[in-house]
C-alpha cells in the first residue's frame, strides 16, 4: 500500500498490545485518515482512536455482533468510503477475522489485512524473554485452552505440551489450573519457569514470574484472571541471564556466510 489516500474498502488494522506508540506507522495512517472507523472498544484505548480526523464516523463494537459490525463496513465501503476495522494485536491471531472476511467477500467489499504487534511478543518484551533459546528451544507454541470454544481433533493441551517447547497461551488466564494439570500429565516438571502478563504495555501492566507447582497460587495472589498471556518453558528462566550458555551460531566467529568469513586458527 502506498502512501496517497486510502481507497473505498475496508483495512483490518492490528492496533498492537495496548501502548498508542506500539502501532505500526501504516496502521496509524489509516486510523488518522479512514472515513468510517470500528474499533473494539474493551480492548482498543481510546487513544489510538482519538487520532482518528474530525468528520469520521467512530463506532464502538463490544457490544455488536458480527452481522452489525459487517453491515456497517458493507455500508460504508458502498457509499465510497474507507473503513478501518481496528483489533487489538495482530488480527491474524485469534482475532475471529476470517468470518468478517467471508462475509465481507459475500458482499463484494474489498479489504486488506495490516498487521500489527501481538500481545505474545509484548508479553515476552516485559519480561525481557528470548522464546526460542538456542540448544533450549527453537519452537514456539501459541495456543489457548479449550473452554467454549472446543480444540480441533490433535490439538490438545496434552499433546501440544509432548513437544517441551516454550508455550505461550491466549485467552486462558481463568483456567491456568487447567493449564497446570495438562502440562504436568505430559511430563513438565513442577520447576518449570512461568511468566504472566496482564495488560502488557498498558499503564496498569502487571508481571509474575512463577513455576508451575506455583502458578495458579501466585495468579491468584496477583488477581489476575483476564487479559493475560501466559508463556510457559525454560527459555522464561531468569538463572538464562547469568549463566551464558546458549549462545547462537549467527555471531560466532567461526561461523561463516555470505556477509562474513569465518575466523581461521593460526597452525
Amino acid at each position: 500500500m502506498n502512501s496517497g489516500e486510502l481507497t473505498a474498502k475496508v483495512y483490518i488494522v492490528g492496533a498492537g498490545p495496548g501502548a498508542p506508540d506500539l502501532i505500526t506507522v501504516r496502521g496509524q495512517r489509516i486510523l488518522q485518515q479512514a472515513d468510517v472507523l470500528l474499533y473494539t472498544d474493551s480492548l482498543v484505548p481510546s487513544e489510538l482512536v482519538a487520532c482518528a480526523k474530525p468528520t469520521a464516523t467512530v463506532y464502538k463494537t463490544a457490544g455488536m455482533a458480527l452481522d452489525e459490525m459487517v453491515g456497517i463496513m458493507v455500508e460504508g465501503v458502498q457509499s465510497g468510503h474507507s473503513v478501518a476495522r481496528v483489533h487489538t494485536g495482530d488480527p491474524s491471531i485469534f482475532g475471529a477475522i476470517l468470518e468478517q472476511m467471508v462475509l465481507l467477500r459475500k458482499a463484494g467489499v474489498a479489504y486488506e489485512v495490516v498487521p500489527g504487534v501481538s500481545s505474545v511478543f509484548a508479553a515476552a518484551a516485559a519480561v525481557g524473554a528470548e522464546l526460542t533459546v538456542p540448544d533450549l528451544t527453537q519452537t514456539v507454541i501459541l495456543t489457548r485452552v479449550g473452554g467454549r470454544t472446543p480444540m480441533p481433533d490433535g490439538e490438545s493441551l496434552r499433546e501440544l505440551a509432548t513437544h517441551r517447547c516454550t508455550m505461550a497461551f491466549y485467552l486462558s488466564a481463568t483456567l491456568a489450573k487447567t493449564v497446570v494439570q495438562e502440562l504436568t500429565a505430559a511430563g513438565w516438571p513442577p520447576e518449570t519457569p512461568v511468566a504472566v502478563v496482564q495488560k502488557a504495555t498498558w499503564p496498569e501492566q502487571k508481571i509474575i514470574r512463577t513455576n508451575l507447582s506455583r502458578l495458579v497460587r501466585a495468579m491468584g495472589d496477583a488477581h489476575i484472571s483476564n487479559h493475560a498471556i501466559l508463556l510457559v518453558g525454560f527459555a522464561l528462566d531468569e538463572a538464562l541471564l547469568e549463566q551464558d550458555q546458549h549462545r547462537s551460531k549467527l555471531y560466532d566467529e567461526t561461523f561463516t556466510h555470505r556477509y562474513r568469513k569465518g575466523v581461521i586458527g593460526n597452525d
